[in-house]
């Protein structure tokens, strides 16, 4: 197996939607190319004015179909998502949140997350991604996506930039698509419509941040409450509804296992052995730390994963891995502690897990440039991906997607960091094509929707008690 880092332009095909459509003078977009150790990354830029008199709005281009409609037969098309995609970035330009529901009314809300809901909530725990087209004999090439938080702008580059999901392109995105930055609500309504518009063509996997929890804390909560107003606490009850049925995780093309955290502990009910008979059976659940070993796809298969929050226990356990562990270089399974949730496993349980199953990789994202910097051992994330376990059956990748993360920053010097996303290419999958960019600036301005001074690691030190009673 080998991982092949480099950087391709991808020229459109007839399905994908076409490029959107020139913007306004004050808001053009040029895109420049950086060459750094023989490896290309695309550095977008975007110029914008988003600042007009409190008591005018802009007048919106005629070739945007606003407010946003609901088609009248259900069906949605490639013309209606680019419109969406167009509407979402004019508007985060030139709207305030205020106006939201002139962009999408809840109505078209509504529908749009009714139809992904059902849609998601049938898919299993562990979704199997088949890149192979039986009605035209080809396959598709995967493209892998790490966290996005609601960096509208950065997410529509990359969907540019890597080509748009088509019969010949599959997208599976590893969660987190909200908190932290300004226009999550927009982020998870564009690939909820993608999945609607492609659902074998766009997979959708949940992240930690797709929790009531987290989206109390970073900002996602209030962000829907500041768009929708009096109709907020609707939305937003939709919004944690359609979480619960996002997937875990995925295997793409039988050789590759993508998840947000990583990997996860076997939680195998056994009968206490001081204990005899079925009524007074005490059961005993393999967490122990002396006695943790890794869980199986069949367990992850049986996990509930409707459980936004903890308390983790029971079958419970594995969701709560799945979405909060990370690796660790040192051998074997421990609690996860700077978390205070989930595991750290080491590269002899990457080796088990990918030999076990017969798979190559294992892409995994969950970790920004502001988690890395205190994990010892491992990368930085300043180019959007590390490489953390190389074992004899194949590799650990950590991917990450939103560049300049977070949005928002406290701290003096901001990262900086470059967004990746990996292609998956046939006949083996097993070759990790790593795309780099950078963020699109200037971003347009916008204040936070919580306090970043206050919150700046991301997911550390959980208040899990908080996490239970909330």
């Amino acid at each position: 197996m080998h991982l092949v880092l480099r950087h391709t332009m991808t020229l459109p095909t007839d399905s994908e939607p076409p490029p959107p459509s020139p913007p306004p003078p004050d808001s053009a977009t040029d895109t420049a190319t950086a060459t750094e150790n023989g490896a290309t990354t695309t550095t977008p830029t975007s110029s914008s004015s988003s600042e007009n008199p409190p008591d005018s709005l802009p007048t919106p281009p005629q070739e945007l179909q606003l407010p946003i409609s609901w088609p009248q037969d259900g069906t949605l098309s490639v013309e209606w998502i680019h419109n969406l995609m167009q509407c979402f970035d004019w508007s985060s330009r030139n709207f305030p949140p205020s106006e939201f529901p002139s962009v999408l009314p809840v109505q078209v809300f509504d529908s749009l997350i009714l139809v992904a809901s059902k849609m998601l909530h049938k898919e299993p725990n562990c979704v199997t991604v088949d890149p192979f087209r039986p009605n035209s004999g080809t396959t598709a090439s995967v493209v892998v996506v790490g966290d996005v938080h609601g960096q509208l702008h950065d997410l529509l580059f990359l969907l540019k930039d890597a080509g748009y999901p088509s019969d010949d392109r599959i997208f599976v995105f590893n969660g987190d698509y909200v908190d932290r930055g300004a226009w999550g609500l927009e982020t998870f309504m564009l690939l909820l419509a993608w999945k609607v518009f492609m659902p074998h063509n766009v997979y959708l996997l949940r992240g930690n941040h797709e929790s009531k929890y987290c989206t109390s804390v970073y900002g996602y909560e209030k962000e829907v409450m500041a768009k929708y107003g009096d109709k907020g606490k609707h939305v937003y009850r939709k919004c944690l509804g359609c979480f619960e049925g996002l997937p875990l995780a995925s295997i793409v093309a039988g050789c590759v296992f993508t998840a947000h955290g990583g990997l996860f502990r076997s939680v195998t009910v056994t009968p206490s052995k001081r204990l005899k008979g079925k009524k007074n059976r005490k059961i005993h659940l393999n967490h122990d730390n002396k006695t943790l070993t890794l869980g199986s796809l069949e367990e992850l298969s049986k996990a509930r994963r409707s459980v936004l929050d903890p308390p983790w226990e029971g079958p419970n356990l594995i969701p709560g891995d799945v979405l909060w562990s990370d690796p660790s270089k040192n051998p074997g399974l421990a609690p996860n502690k700077e978390r205070g949730i989930g595991l750290l496993w080491g590269p002899d349980c990457t080796e088990e897990f990918l030999k076990k199953y017969q798979l190559k990789l294992v892409i995994r994202s969950h970790e920004g440039p502001d988690a890395r910097e205190k994990r010892d051992g491992l990368d930085r994330m300043s180019e959007g991906y590390t490489i953390d376990h190389v074992v004899d059956s194949g590799k650990l990748i950590t991917l990450f997607s939103a560049p300049d993360y977070p949005q928002f920053q406290a701290t003096e010097e901001r990262y900086n960091n470059k967004g990746a996303y990996v292609v998956l290419e046939p006949p083996n999958f097993d070759n990790a094509i790593f795309h780099g960019f950078t963020a699109v600036t200037p971003r347009p301005k916008v204040n936070a929707y919580y306090n970043f001074e206050e919150v700046i690691d991301s997911d550390e030190e959980l208040d899990l008690e908080s996490m239970v009673t909330s």
